[in-house]
């Protein structure tokens, strides 16, 4: 297998720069509540307690939910790895689509009725950013446009 296709990237693709900073950006404080409990969130142990008690996940998953929302998003800030990651929240979103979110359909609750839930269309928007990223890399200003060779 090839394995510099995970680090390849269009050096000038401004689109790819655009779309992996705002997954990271957006993805990053979601990650800092649960591994740090900044932003209102609940820290490391809160989060696992949650997703291992309350979501019945793993451990294991509940360790990859907190490093790729977390540790993931600041590669996807520095465009390192960046098609690995997007395939790391790529499939996160999805888990997380089906386990938790489908069952409240697609609108997010705008008018914050308690115990109405949050639909789908914010994860939607996020695996779209992802598949974008996971086709183009890193692009402009990304560490894996470091690793790219001159074309």
């Amino acid at each position: 297998m090839n394995w510099n296709f995970l680090f390849s990237t269009n050096k000038d693709n401004w689109a790819a720069l655009i779309t992996r900073l705002t997954i990271g950006v957006v993805l990053f404080p979601h990650g800092a509540q649960k591994l740090f409990g900044w932003f209102g969130g609940y820290g490391f142990t809160g989060t696992m307690g949650f997703l291992t008690g309350m979501q019945h996940l793993p451990w294991i998953l509940g360790l990859l939910v907190i490093l790729i929302e977390s540790i993931g998003s600041l590669a996807l800030i520095a465009g390192f790895a960046t098609r690995l990651v997007s395939l790391a929240v790529l499939i996160e979103f999805i888990g997380i689509i089906f386990t938790v979110h489908i069952k409240f359909g697609y609108f997010m609750n705008w008018a914050g009725a308690p115990n109405a839930g949050e639909g789908i269309e914010y994860h939607l928007l996020v695996l779209g950013l992802c598949l974008a990223a996971l086709i183009a890399g890193g692009g402009k200003w990304s560490v894996d446009s470091l690793c790219t060779k001159k074309q």
